[in-house]
């Protein structure tokens, strides 16, 4: 055990299970601690994975465990800021869940905290370890596309408001946006190699909220039930970016609307596209003639691999050091684009990013 690098889990909801899924098929790691503010759902957590060191208190847990390595924050985002920068300060390493936080000045604070400890805090943009990113990625760092000028994403749900905590703005800090569309627009920012944001435009509309009049039963619930009872975030969001290099981003996020389910990322450059849906196809073109092109491979977009991938990079970054590819810097961006969007739809008018 002593060469493993020993991981807490800071909220055990739903998302934590993912990170354990992770953490417990990879050698180096020991699953060390858990701490939930819930006792019931930290009891269940710790008999289910076989932890004994379950803690309700994130400061009792540091003091009395200082072998903890490193930190997985899974709580609500509300929390983020606060349980992350208790574990830097504490000299940890730090995975936290997207969004960074529901606020720039939270993010920016964590960062700050992340540098001034000497410790890395990584960001859980998920999508950035899926085989469909890795594979585009690689096109794009290759000059397939060319100069990637427009894009577009789609993170459609028709009925797919988890409610609980998710639809509790106190807790979560927005609805489909900052839940959805940060997974969506981090992957196309990514994609085109992390230009920086100048600018939004953006639109939310609160119309159908939790749609607690449909009969048809839904898939998406949080660990705390599910609770449709309290909705005060926004169930669909349009915005575009612009960013520092002139290209524009075009986004779609619902948690509710009238519509298919659609899950779509599109990119247009000066020698080719792509589009992601439930496999990866580029557009190009070849000796005079317009093509499409087909991958050979798997490159859907894969939920259980993106997860176990990341955790994998995570723990490779703090046992080897190895250089992080979402990083804090990333996180505080995400949060200036979301914010900016919040802002824009509140006063009907662009926002500048400085």
């Amino acid at each position: 055990m002593d060469n493993k690098i020993k991981i807490a889990i800071v909220g055990v909801g739903g998302i934590s299970q993912m990170h354990l899924k992770g953490y417990t098929s990879n050698p180096d790691v020991e699953v060390y601690a858990f701490c939930d503010i819930n006792p019931d759902r930290l009891r269940y957590m710790g008999e289910k994975y076989g932890i004994t060191r379950l803690y309700t208190d994130e400061d009792k847990m540091l003091a009395e465990l200082p072998e903890i390595d490193a930190v997985s924050v899974c709580t609500w985002n509300c929390a983020h800021a606060e349980c992350t920068i208790k574990a830097l300060n504490a000299g940890k390493d730090v995975l936290c869940e997207k969004p960074m936080s529901v606020s720039v000045e939270d993010a920016k604070r964590m960062k700050e905290a992340a540098d001034r400890n000497g410790r890395l805090l990584m960001l859980g943009f998920v999508r950035r370890y899926g085989n469909d990113c890795l594979v585009m990625k690689d096109f794009a760092d290759n000059d397939t596309f060319g100069d990637i000028y427009y894009s577009k994403a789609q993170y459609i749900r028709r009925n797919g408001n988890p409610g609980g905590w998710f639809s509790d703005k106190s807790r979560s800090g927005g609805g489909c946006l900052i839940d959805l569309g940060v997974h969506v627009i981090d992957y196309v920012r990514y994609i085109m190699g992390c230009p920086k944001p100048v600018s939004v435009y953006g639109a939310t509309f609160q119309k159908l909220y939790n749609r607690s009049n449909i009969k048809t039963s839904y898939s998406y619930a949080p660990a705390d039930g599910g609770s449709k009872r309290i909705c005060d975030v926004e169930d669909l969001a349009v915005a575009l970016v612009r960013f520092d290099n002139g290209a524009v981003l075009n986004i779609e996020t619902s948690f509710s609307l009238n519509s298919k389910e659609r899950n779509a990322i599109e990119i247009f450059g000066t020698k080719g596209g792509a589009k992601l849906v439930d496999k990866l196809e580029l557009y190009t073109e070849m000796n005079g003639y317009m093509t499409n092109v087909d991958i050979v491979g798997d490159t859907s977009p894969d939920f259980d691999v993106m997860f176990d991938q990341e955790i994998n990079h995570f723990v490779d970054c703090v046992k080897n050091k190895k250089p992080c590819i979402s990083t804090a810097e990333d996180g505080v961006i995400l949060m200036q684009i979301l914010m900016g969007i919040y802002e824009s739809s509140k006063t009907g008018h662009e926002v500048i990013i400085k």
